[in-house]
């Protein structure tokens, strides 16, 4: 159990990463828009990381990584940050392969918007005072405000893809916090966040999950449109 969360991030990405080169996915050649997203999501999230672990608002437990650190972070925390979403993202555009017609209507991602954004705004309102609610739930609403006026196609196919990616988001981060083994992998302070736990997950990393995705994504269509403007 001392390599746990090494063994869940390689666990996640070897299968993705073998298929990235299946003929109809072909998901290798994705690799460079896909990296440069990762570079920009972790020069937002990996500061966040940094500076809420040396506060104390969450932490990761000895007994489940390999000690390795840098910058007060462990290298399986690191690994997160690219094994995760490389599955997540070879995941929604293998759906979008699969299913050429995968995609929400505009009427749907109008409500589905509007509600998930009043949502994160009445909740912020009343929990300004907890770090982890109000530095996750005011980046969400950022990023989806962005991508929702200026990517909205995005949010159609991305939509139905992150309800099937929340599948394997319980399971993972299940484990990571503390389902089915004795501790925790990841540990955090309650008094930061809402205290609502779907099962062992607080539901922060819900919304959190979908940031990490969404920037990468985000940049990955944006760099797709730049490099069809400059082929026509």
């Amino acid at each position: 159990m001392k390599y746990l969360y090494l063994w869940l991030n390689l666990g996640s990405f070897v299968i993705p990463f073998l298929f990235s080169f299946h003929p109809r996915l072909q998901f290798y050649k994705k690799w460079k828009s896909f990296a440069i997203g990762i570079l920009v999501m972790m020069a937002v999230f990996i500061p966040w990381d940094i500076i809420f672990t040396a506060q104390g608002f969450w932490g990761f437990s000895e007994a489940y990584t390999t000690g390795i650190k840098f910058l007060g972070l462990p290298i399986e925390e690191w690994l997160f940050f690219v094994c995760i979403p490389y599955a997540c993202i070879f995941t929604h555009y293998s759906l979008l392969e699969l299913f050429p017609k995968w995609s929400f209507s505009k009427k749907a991602v109008d409500i589905i918007y509007v509600s998930l954004v009043s949502i994160l705004i009445i909740v912020l309102w009343y929990h300004y005072d907890k770090w982890y609610t109000f530095i996750n739930f005011s980046y969400a609403l950022v990023l989806l405000g962005i991508v929702y006026n200026y990517r909205r196609k995005l949010l159609r196919t991305f939509s139905p893809s992150y309800l099937v990616i929340l599948i394997p988001f319980f399971i993972v981060n299940g484990i990571l916090t503390g389902t089915g083994i004795e501790d925790q992998v990841v540990w955090y302070n309650n008094a930061e966040n809402l205290g609502i736990r779907l099962g062992t997950i607080p539901i922060e990393d819900t919304i959190y999950n979908l940031g990490m995705l969404l920037t990468v994504l985000f940049v990955m269509d944006v760099l797709k449109e730049k490099n069809q403007s400059a082929n026509s």
